[in-house]
This record gives structure tokens, C-alpha cells and sequence, in this order.
């Protein structure tokens, strides 16, 4: 399975955790609206640290890097388009962020949680992606890969 978050699966997500606060506020069960409002944020705080670990029981494979040794200056734009609640977003972040110093890039993250505009302009259907000139790069890479990507020495997969 490739290591990525399927848009549609986020939304879902979100619509699951409003939908509950919703139903408990209908039935006028606070207690229980309460402990929802706080325990889902905490539990999808702690899957998506403890993500790693759990990849490859949910079928992911595991969560491994590839560092790269050498890398040149790319003194290029990279845009990351991340979503609240993907567990590898984080991961790739980390690696460009290791990246950008010894590169000399610049990093725009760009949230697109709650952006279906620039979602469907951009065609993206899944996090994490990495843009660069106009080439887009989904899913998370490793260190390595991302570098060539951000070189414009990688073949587009």
C-alpha cells in the first residue's frame, strides 16, 4: 500500500468527530460530548506520533529512510500540501526540513484541510505532496528521493 492519506478518508474523519459532537449534543448527553471533544484530538495526537511503530500492523509496510550522504545546492521554491490528521505528513516535513538548510531551498507548507478549491485545481487526491517547478512528488519518499526531487536529478514516479 503506498504510504499516503487519501483526502476522502480526512474529510471522513472529521465529518465522523463533528458527527459525534453533533449526536451528543442532540441527545443532551454533555458528560459524553465532552469526553468526545477531548479524547478523539488526543487519540489521533497519539496515532499520528506513534504511527511509525504501527505502520506496518495496518498495512502500510514500514516507515524507513534512506539518508542521502551528499547533496547541492537547489536554491528552488518547494511547496508541501499537508492535511490535518495525515500521519505521514509529519514524517515528510521533518526530512525536507533536514534538507532545507544543506539544499538552500525555500519551504512553503500549505494546509489543505479545508481547501477543496485548491485541491481540485491542483488535482491533488492525497497527502503528503511535495511540489517543485510544477512537478509534484505524493506520498511519503525518502530522504534520499527527496532530494534528487528537489535537484530535479529524480525521474517523476
Amino acid at each position: 500500500m503506498r504510504q499516503q492519506c487519501h483526502i476522502a478518508m480526512i474529510y471522513l474523519s472529521w465529518v465522523l468527530y463533528l458527527g459525534g459532537l453533533a449526536v451528543a449534543a442532540w441527545y443532551g448527553h454533555w458528560a459524553l460530548g465532552a469526553v468526545w471533544l477531548v479524547s478523539v484530538p488526543a487519540g489521533q495526537w497519539l496515532y499520528i506520533r506513534k504511527f511509525p511503530s504501527l505502520s506496518a500492523g495496518m498495512g502500510y509496510g514500514r516507515i524507513t529512510d534512506q539518508p542521502v550522504s551528499t547533496v547541492a545546492s537547489a536554491p528552488v521554491k518547494v511547496t508541501l500540501y499537508t492535511a490535518l490528521g495525515c500521519p505521514f505528513c509529519p514524517l515528510i516535513e521533518q526530512r525536507l526540513e533536514s534538507l532545507q538548510e544543506a539544499m538552500n531551498f525555500s519551504l512553503e507548507r500549505i494546509d489543505v484541510t479545508l481547501r477543496p478549491d485548491l485541491l481540485a485545481s491542483k488535482g491533488i487526491r492525497s497527502v503528503p505532496v511535495v511540489e517543485v517547478q510544477g512537478r509534484f512528488l505524493f506520498g511519503l519518499v525518502s530522504t534520499k528521493e527527496l532530494a534528487g526531487w528537489v535537484a530535479g536529478t529524480a525521474a517523476i514516479p
